[in-house]
């Protein structure tokens, strides 16, 4: 493992605005972490942060979300951000549903709204990880 724990970042578009609004507000603990985006999402957070290093990866439709679910399942991720809009249609609902199975499936910490992400990132799950190099099996529970 990273000698930081890696953070994805993804939002879609009617919560990029909170997603670069959430990264201002937590710029200073964002920084303790590898950071992972999805194309425009991460672009935001780029432009508006320049300082703040992330790693961008292809749009979320263009198979953005796939990258970050086999970065799940390969045990390279130890949380995601994905400030979901529930009520735009998705054309690729059925990529942002196989992301979120992953991270249900490797009880990975997740947070889908600003108000969830504020606590996990203040959570020893996450935090914790940053002096632990040990990844809980698939279905246990760290304490």
């Amino acid at each position: 493992m990273p000698s930081k724990p890696t953070l994805a970042l993804i939002a879609h578009d009617a919560k990029k605005d909170a997603m670069v609004e959430f990264a201002r507000r937590h710029l200073d603990k964002l920084e303790d972490f590898n950071l992972v985006g999805t194309g425009t999402t991460g672009g935001r957070i780029q432009e508006a942060f320049p300082g703040l290093e992330i790693t961008r990866l292809k749009s979320g439709p263009l198979g953005g979300d796939q990258q970050i679910g086999a970065m799940i399942a390969d045990g390279k991720l130890q949380g995601l951000l994905f400030f979901v809009d529930p009520l735009s249609p998705m054309p690729h609902d059925v990529d942002v549903k196989a992301l979120m199975r992953l991270a249900l499936v490797y009880d990975l910490p997740m947070a889908l709204n600003p108000s969830t992400a504020d606590i996990l990132l203040r959570s020893a799950r996450l935090t914790g990880l940053k002096t632990s190099s040990q990844t809980p099996e698939v279905g246990t529970f760290a304490s």
